[in-house]
């Protein structure tokens, strides 16, 4: 995709937010700052917390496992080794993302039952791992480009399904 086909696709998914069910301005939001040519969440982020939403960002652990910290705007944001972006402020641990209403993820692509297709580090797994025993049950949604909704993808016994894509195009549930 050209550079501006994914700002505006970044632009549509700021809008399209709202469209999600779990979606509310109360309670806290776990996302995450996009890289490369993945969808941008950039605007999203940016306007969630303009919004008075409370946005928890992760930070990746030596042994690739998350903590979270609380986004505090752009400037707030450094540049990792790995060239992720990452929060400056206090970490909240890893637990935090339990605590949220709903969990946007990265992906490569997810399926028509709502498998995941990560880059296999394992992070999210993990974090969704947390999740799963804390049983507080945000909504689980992918942020995609639309032809990265496809028929089948692989599934591994510690993938995590998840409730919902968001893309460009609109919202696509899964379960629930």
């Amino acid at each position: 995709m050209a550079a501006d086909e994914r700002e505006a696709a970044a632009t549509m998914l700021r809008e399209r937010v709202r469209d999600l069910p779990a979606f509310t301005d109360e309670g806290a939001v776990a996302a995450y700052v996009s890289m490369g040519s993945e969808p941008g969440t950039g605007p999203l982020v940016e306007a969630l917390r303009n919004a008075g939403t409370r946005v928890l960002l992760p930070v990746l652990l030596p042994d690739n496992d998350l903590d979270w910290a609380e986004y505090r705007g752009p400037d707030a944001l450094v540049r990792t080794g790995r060239g992720m972006f990452e929060p400056t402020g206090p970490r909240l641990g890893p637990d935090a993302v339990a605590h949220t209403r709903l969990i946007l993820l990265p992906g490569l692509a997810v399926d028509a039952h709502g498998v995941r297709l990560g880059r296999g580090g394992g992070s999210y797994d993990r974090a969704l791992g947390r999740v799963l025993r804390a049983a507080t049950h945000p909504a689980l949604v992918v942020l995609l480009y639309a032809h990265e909704v496809i028929a089948s993808v692989p599934r591994e016994p510690h993938d995590h399904l998840v409730d919902a894509a968001l893309t460009p195009r609109g919202v696509h549930r899964f379960r629930g």
